[in-house]
């Protein structure tokens, strides 16, 4: 976990959160990473992360069985495009049964999914590589995203402050 935090970290523009007790974020988000495209180093407004790291279930998200000691995820918001060639379906449409709470497999989101988003359960030596990339093609594509909101020169708007 800490070398893919530390790999999005290196990323040009990126910004990495990961909310300990005691800060202003909810407690249920304590000890997992949300990624963003935010050179000004705060967190865009109306914009979710492009790719995030859970340690715990969540209430409506317990399928990938995160809570016993070791286990975590990542989340990576591929777009439709990329989901249809890393998985052979479409987002909306996947339907093949998954055992969700397998390690280091590229899979859809058991929630996310139809929305292009992909997740691997404690990635080893078959996807840490994979997880690697696709959270660089998801950084980039934030990139634009953001340059095509923003026009040269402005400001990002910010809900949070200054998060450096």
């Amino acid at each position: 976990m800490e070398q893919i935090i530390a790999t999005v970290r290196s990323f040009d523009g990126a910004l990495v959160l990961v909310p300990e007790q005691g800060e202003d974020f909810p407690e249920l988000a304590w000890g997992d990473a949300f990624f963003y495209y935010a050179p000004d180093g705060r967190v865009p407004r109306n914009v979710q992360p492009y790719g995030t790291i859970v340690t715990k279930n969540y209430p409506d998200d317990s399928a990938c069985d995160l809570d016993p000691p070791g286990r975590w995820r990542v989340n990576i918001h591929v777009g439709r495009a990329k989901f249809q060639e890393l998985l052979g379906e479409e987002p909306r449409s996947f339907s093949r049964p998954r055992d969700y709470a397998a390690a280091d497999r590229v899979m859809p989101h058991p929630v996310y999914g139809a929305l292009g988003w992909i997740c691997v359960v404690t990635p080893g030596e078959r996807t840490t590589d994979t997880v690697l990339r696709l959270l660089r093609g998801a950084h980039d594509a934030d990139r634009a995203r953001s340059a095509r909101r923003h026009e040269p020169g402005q400001p990002l708007e910010s809900d949070w402050g200054d998060a450096r």
